[in-house]
């Protein structure tokens, strides 16, 4: 190879040197740039980012707000519900820091379970509820060892408690933890607080925002891998608005307990001007504190495959056959139609339709009988005639005007429309015409017609407030309207003379000694009531059966017995409440339905701080 002369290295050298030198210097400079860019023209972005890095915003859960009755007696409450917490990265045992923790306070296998999950899913730093609501024995316990239990705590937060129990379950439903579509549906991040609960069924659910609150924020001091150093500031959330209802407890419990002899059944009294519920039973009932704590698989399997429905609030949710009480919605048709108050018809105990032969409960029939008269002794033969006269679209047409066949609109989850057949609804619904046979059993309540206890009530509120569309409710939210104030309700258009009727012949039913509730009639003066009975059947009754005698409801399979209804009002000359009674397959109306909506208005009226206080015009009373 040719050496090059040393004057020529020189130049290549000193070449290299200062190309080598003028990337330095641009490495440098770019460097510095940077370090310009970041320090100087971001500072006060990654100032943030360190900040955010360093603080940790954590939410705090309010406090649920309680509900009450009208008397200011908690139906909902919240109690202190002391826990035990456990850290996983504070034992270095944790199968025996668990081990000791059960020696003091047992762990069910369910419970360990639980905790394992709970362990699995969260980092080791973040508490893990081990066991809840637990007593000050076992608190003390807890605290005297926490020394040889490493990473156990006891918490203090909040529990939803019910001190009447089963009492006013369907009506105030229930909390428990959001599951996934509670989460994905409400955006609230509180949702996704360990030990959170929401409201999953009636009021707790209806008024789940307002009760829930809203929530609070603790800024923590954490380090990167966020494990919290210290607590910086600390913001409580606003609790959780009151909920004052309009139910009186006193008169749940007595309606509840009354209720409770029967199988399946449920009960509703509300005042007739202003909508007030006072009392709403369904039974069976359940205790809804269980659902706080969480069911086991096998609660959960005995509720839903109870034969009678404890979850149900058979109230609003129950759809009946409402059997003669809705010969009340036909009687009031007829006057829309212009049928005259003295139409009469000849019972001889059946009614001929074609080659068809319709029955009246009565075999002997019930002679001549007019609208009140056939109201007080419930013959079909009246019914199935004027129901033939009439029509059924005209039917249906009063009984949605007096709250039959759609949800009457009250404050809870879960309710249910009924059904008020049409010419036009059986098409739709079936694909098949209206028969004329049908017209005649739908106008006495059976065939496709079906209403819950609730709308009943609304049906008979109607009636007995003059034809005032009232609307129940629960939320009490302002001061009711006096009796003989001006109705808040829009007017329907009915007759006062042809209600008048239709009453008369509810105080007949109750109150004239041929009346079929007379036996179950209100003998204190000044508490009379009037009402109708109704006895659903719920199987169909042969022409073999009918020829041998139909077998007593007592003398066949529950499923198959009738149905009983009834419907009042009271008192009767000023009316004020309205009640609905149905036991479902309870049997005949008056025997067992009947009595119990008699007790009901007794203690109604018996509690009414107006009867109690005449000169507190309605006003606040002492607690029951």
């Amino acid at each position: 190879m040719r050496k090059l002369p040393n004057r020529t290295q020189s130049r290549v050298f000193n070449r290299r040197a200062a190309l080598m030198g003028l990337g330095q210097a641009g490495l440098t400079l770019a460097l510095a740039g940077r370090l310009y860019y970041l320090q100087v023209l971001q500072a006060d972005k990654y100032k943030l980012l360190a900040d955010e890095n360093r603080i940790n915003l954590r939410l705090l859960p309010p406090s649920r707000g309680l509900i009450y009755d009208r008397f200011g007696l908690p139906l909902a409450d919240n109690y202190p519900n002391y826990r035990a917490m456990l850290v996983a990265e504070q034992t270095s045992d944790l199968a025996r820091t668990l081990a000791d923790f059960a020696e003091l306070v047992p762990i069910t296998e369910r419970e360990r379970a639980k905790i394992m999950k709970e362990l699995s899913r969260n980092r080791p730093f973040t508490p893990i509820p081990v066991k809840e609501d637990l007593d000050w024995e076992q608190v003390s316990r807890v605290e005297i060892n926490l020394p040889d239990l490493p990473g156990i705590s006891i918490e203090v937060d909040q529990k939803r408690v019910y001190p009447f129990g089963g009492i006013a379950a369907h009506l105030l439903g229930y909390v428990s933890a959001p599951n996934e579509k509670d989460i994905e549906d409400d955006k609230d991040p509180l949702l996704s607080l360990p030990g959170i609960r929401i409201g999953k069924n009636g009021l707790e659910r209806q008024y789940e925002s307002p009760l829930r609150g809203q929530a609070g924020q603790s800024e923590l001091e954490v380090n990167s891998v966020g494990r919290v150093i210290r607590e910086l500031a600390r913001e409580e959330g606003t609790p959780g608005k009151d909920l004052v209802t309009s139910l009186d407890i006193g008169l749940q419990q007595f309606v509840q307990q009354r209720l409770s002899a029967e199988y399946s059944g449920a009960a509703v009294i509300m005042d007739i001007y202003n909508g007030d519920i006072l009392a709403m039973a369904s039974t069976p009932t359940y205790d809804p504190s269980a659902f706080y704590r969480g069911l086991s698989p096998a609660e959960w399997q005995q509720l839903t495959s109870d034969e009678y429905h404890p979850l149900t609030n058979k109230a609003i949710a129950g759809q009946f056959a409402p059997g003669s009480t809705f010969k009340i919605a036909t009687a009031v048709a007829a006057q829309q139609v212009g049928v005259s108050p003295a139409f009469n018809v000849f019972c001889p105990g059946y009614y001929t339709l074609g080659n068809m032969r319709f029955h009246c409960w009565k075999k002997e029939g019930h002679g001549h009988v007019d609208m009140p008269g056939a109201l007080q002794h419930s013959c079909d033969v009246f019914f199935y005639e004027l129901a033939r006269t009439i029509g059924i679209d005209a039917i249906a047409v009063a009984a949605r005007e007096l709250g039959l066949g759609d949800v009457a609109g009250l404050d809870l989850p879960g309710e249910r429309p009924g059904v008020m057949p049409t010419r036009a609804w059986k098409k739709a619904t079936l694909g098949q015409s209206w028969h004329p046979g049908e017209t005649l059993i739908n106008g006495i309540g059976q065939g496709f017609v079906l209403a819950t206890p609730l709308q009943l009530c609304v049906m008979t509120a109607r009636v007995a407030n003059g034809g005032y569309a009232v609307k129940p409710h629960l939320f009490k939210a302002n001061e009711p309207p006096k009796a003989d104030g001006p109705s808040p309700y829009p007017k329907m258009n009915l007759q006062q003379s042809w209600l008048d009727v239709v009453k008369d012949g509810m105080d007949r039913v109750c109150n004239n000694q041929r009346g079929t509730a007379y036996s179950s009639r209100i003998t204190i003066p000044g508490m009379e009531m009037a009402g109708k009975t109704g006895s659903a059947q719920v199987r169909r009754i042969s022409m073999a059966e009918r020829a041998t005698g139909v077998r007593k409801n007592e003398d066949i399979p529950w499923r198959q017995r009738d149905h009983a209804l009834f419907v009042a009002f009271a008192p009767v000359h000023e009316p004020r409440y309205a009640c609905a009674v149905v036991i479902e397959h309870g049997g005949g109306g008056a025997r067992y339905a009947g009595p119990i909506a008699r007790d009901m208005l007794i203690e109604t009226q018996r509690r009414d701080p107006a009867r109690r206080n005449p000169n507190n015009e309605g006003g606040r009373r002492e607690m029951p």
